[in-house]
C-alpha cells in the first residue's frame, strides 16, 4: 500500500453482527494515528439501509453509510453471522461481488467466511472460520479449501479469521502487510497486544491453569527475545523454564498453539524484519543479529513470512528519515 495515500476500509455490518468484531475493526483501522506520522486508513461502516440491529438487540447503529458506500472500498470486511444457516441480504452479496470484480481486498472474522462463499469469492480459494462451524461449512460449500484448524487464512486478496478473537490476530496481519512490522509494533503496543499470532497455530488452545503464578511461558519468552541473536535451541529454553524439552513442546502447543521452534523462527524474522525498516544495512549484519544465521537464511525466511526479498521489503517499508 503507498505510504502517501490512504487505503478505504469499509466494514460491512448487518442485523445481528457482533460488536465485538466491529470494535476490533473500528479500533485496528478507524482510530486516527498521528504518532505513526503516516497517512492511515479512511474507515466507513456501512449497512442495508444504513442502519442495523446488534447481537441479541443490544442496540440499534444507526446513521452509517448505505452499501453503496462499498463500491469505493479498497478493502471490505464481513463479520461474523449468529445463524450461517440464515440467508444473506441479497444487497450484501452484490456488493461483495462487485467488490470482488473490482479486485477489492476482501477480510471476513468468524462466520462471515459464511457470507464470503454465498457471494461465491470463495470458491477454489483457502479459508477459515470458526471451528463450531466447519462441519457445516465443508457441507455447504465443497468448493472452498476450508482449514479448520487455523487462526487465520490469508490467501492473497481474500483473507478470512477463525473466531472472534483471531479477528484481532488477522487485523494485526494485515497491517503488517500494509505498513510492516514496526508500525505493526507499535500498534500492537498501544493496544497493550504485542504477542500477535501468525495464522498458522491452532484455534483451540487449551490453557489450563498453572499451579504457581509464574508457570506461565512468559518469562521464558520475554528472556529468549532478548537473546534472539545467541544460538538458541529448545532445550536452550527448556533448561530455562526448567523442564524438559518435550515438556516445553507441549506447554507451547498448549499456551501458544505452536511449537518452540516455529516460534523462535517467528520471533527472528520479526526483528529482521524491523532491523532492515530501520534502516539496518548488510544482510548478513541482519541476520547475526536477529539470529538466523546466514543471508541465505534470511532471505529464505523473510520470503517465506513476506513473499518479498530484502531488497523489495526495505524498498517497500522502509521509515522515513
Amino acid at each position: 500500500m503507498s505510504q502517501e495515500s490512504s487505503h478505504r476500509v469499509v466494514l460491512l455490518v448487518g442485523d445481528g453482527s457482533n460488536p465485538f468484531e466491529m470494535g476490533v475493526a473500528t479500533e485496528l483501522f478507524g482510530l486516527r494515528r498521528p504518532e505513526l506520522d503516516r497517512p492511515w486508513y479512511e474507515f466507513a461502516l456501512a449497512a442495508p439501509g444504513g442502519r442495523a440491529r446488534m447481537h441479541l438487540g443490544m442496540f440499534t447503529l444507526s446513521g452509517v453509510a448505505d452499501l453503496d458506500a462499498v463500491d469505493t472500498a479498497d478493502t471490505v470486511i464481513v463479520p461474523n453471522r449468529p445463524d450461517p444457516a440464515e440467508a444473506v441480504h441479497p444487497g450484501v452479496l452484490d456488493a461483495i461481488r462487485r467488490a470482488d470484480a473490482r479486485g477489492a481486498r476482501l477480510m471476513s472474522f468468524c462466520t462471515g467466511a459464511f457470507t464470503l462463499a454465498a457471494a461465491g469469492v470463495l470458491n477454489g480459494r483457502r479459508a477459515t472460520t470458526h471451528w463450531r462451524w466447519a462441519g457445516e461449512f465443508v457441507a455447504r460449500y465443497p468448493e472452498v479449501r476450508l482449514e479448520p484448524d487455523v487462526l487465520f487464512v490469508d490467501d492473497g486478496r481474500v483473507l478470512t479469521a477463525a473466531g472472534s478473537a483471531a479477528a484481532l490476530d488477522l487485523s494485526l496481519h494485515v497491517i503488517q502487510r500494509d505498513y510492516g512490522a514496526e508500525i505493526t509494533n507499535a500498534v500492537s503496543r498501544r493496544l497493550v497486544f504485542t504477542g500477535h499470532r501468525d495464522g498458522g497455530q491452532r484455534q483451540f488452545v487449551q490453557r489450563p491453569l498453572p499451579h504457581v503464578p509464574d508457570a506461565s511461558l512468559g518469562p521464558v519468552l520475554e528472556w529468549a527475545r532478548e537473546r534472539l541473536d545467541q544460538p538458541l535451541s529448545v532445550n536452550d529454553l527448556a533448561a530455562r523454564a526448567a523442564t524438559s524439552a518435550a515438556t516445553l513442546h507441549r506447554r507451547f502447543r498448549a499456551e501458544l498453539g505452536t511449537t518452540p521452534l516455529a516460534w523462535l523462527t517467528t520471533e527472528r524474522v520479526s526483528l529482521a524484519r524491523r532491523l532492515i525498516e530501520r534502516g539496518e544495512h548488510g544482510l548478513d549484519r541482519i541476520a547475526a543479529r536477529s539470529g538466523l544465521g546466514t543471508s541465505a537464511n534470511l532471505r529464505l525466511h523473510l520470503r517465506k513470512h513476506t513473499g518479498l526479498s530484502p531488497s523489495e521489503y526495505r524498498k517497500r517499508f522502509r521509515l522515513p528519515g
